[in-house]
C-alpha cells in the first residue's frame, strides 16, 4: 500500500565552521512507517534530527513538509523527545504535559484524553499526579513520550529513547513506538543500537559521517550488501573510518539550549514564586 509522503529532505549540507556535518542529505519520511537512523555517534543523527524539527536551519538544501511550507514554521505538527528529556522537576508529571500542550493552543481535555490512552500503554496512569523530582530516567523518559504525543503530532522524532533504560522499560518504549505506528502514525527514530533497529523499525537509514550509505528494510540491507545479519551489513557499508563527534568540540550548553529551545520553553516570570526548577 502507497503511503502519503509527509517530509521531504532535499540536498541538506549542515556546516559547524569548517566541519561539514551533513553532505548533501536527501530522504523521503512517509506516513505510516517507522524509520530508523542508524550511526555511530559524530555520524549526524542528532544534527539530522534537529533540521527535521526546525531547531536548525540548513546551510545549503531544504527540510519541508507535505503542504510545501519549510519545517521550522509549523512544528506544531511534530512531537520530539530529545535524548535530555528537560522536565520540569517541581511540576507533575501531567501539569509538564499539560503546560506543554497549551503551548501548541491543545484544550486539556483533549490532551487529557489522549495522555491517558498512551499512559495506559506506558503504565504511567498512577505517576501522572507525581512529581518528576524523584523520577527514575525510565519514569522521565515515559512522561516526555507522554507531552511529545499530547498536541496529536504528525511525525514522532525520537533521539536515542531508550539509550541508559532498563529492559522493562525500553520494551514498554519500543512497544508504544510500534502502537503509533499501527495506529497511523510516523515515527522517526535515531539509535546505534542495530538490534533495536531491527525490532523496531520498517526501514533503516545508516549514516555515517554525514552521508547516507543505505536506505530500505532491514531484509533488503542485508540482500545487498549479501549480509547474513544486519550487523555485518551495517560494517560492510560504514567501512570508512568513523569520524571524532564534532559536537563535542562545542559547548555542550550551547547545543543544549538549541536543541530545548523548542521542547523546553521557559515558563511565565512567576516560576520563582512556584519554586520551579529543571531535573536535568
Amino acid at each position: 500500500m502507497a503511503h502519503e509522503s509527509l517530509l521531504t529532505v532535499s540536498n541538506v549540507f549542515k556546516n559547524f565552521g569548517d566541519v561539514i556535518a551533513l553532505d548533501g542529505v536527501s530522504l523521503e519520511i512517509n506516513s505510516g512507517e517507522i524509520v530508523g537512523l542508524v550511526g555511530s555517534n559524530g555520524a549526524g543523527k542528532t544534527t539530522l534530527l534537529r533540521l527535521m524539527s526546525g531547531v536548525y536551519r540548513p546551510s545549503r538544501g531544504s527540510v519541508t513538509l507535505a503542504d510545501g511550507n519549510q519545517v521550522h514554521n509549523m512544528r506544531s505538527t511534530l512531537g520530539v523527545v530529545p535524548e535530555s528529556t528537560g522536565l520540569y522537576s517541581r511540576l507533575t508529571a501531567w501539569e509538564n504535559i499539560r503546560y506543554h500542550s497549551r503551548l501548541y493552543g491543545v484544550a486539556d481535555e483533549t490532551s487529557w484524553k489522549r495522555t491517558l490512552k498512551f499512559a495506559e500503554s506506558l503504565e504511567m496512569e498512577e505517576n501522572l499526579s507525581r512529581y518528576t523530582r524523584g523520577f527514575s530516567r525510565g519514569m522521565r523518559q515515559k512522561t516526555a513520550l507522554l507531552r511529545a504525543l499530547a498536541h496529536g503530532p504528525k511525525v514522532l522524532l525520537l533521539d536515542e529513547p531508550t539509550a541508559g533504560l532498563d529492559i522493562t522499560s525500553a520494551r514498554t518504549v519500543r512497544s508504544l513506538v510500534k502502537q503509533v505506528r499501527n495506529e497511523g502514525g510516523t515515527v522517526i527514530y535515531s539509535t546505534h543500537q542495530l538490534y533495536e533497529a531491527q525490532q523496531v523499525c520498517d526501514r533503516i537509514i545508516i549514516i555515517h559521517n554525514g552521508v547516507i550509505k543505505a536506505d530500505g528494510s532491514p531484509q533488503e540491507l542485508m540482500s545487498i550488501t549479501e549480509c547474513s545479519s544486519l550487523e555485518e551489513a551495517y560494517v560492510n557499508l560504514t567501512q570508512e573510518k568513523a569520524r571524532m563527534r564534532f559536537e563535542d568540540k562545542k559547548s555542550d550548553g550551547t547545543l543544549g539550549k538549541l536543541w530545548n529551545k523548542l521542547f523546553k520553553p521557559k515558563l511565565p516570570h512567576h516560576n520563582e514564586l512556584m519554586g520551579v526548577d529543571e531535573d536535568e
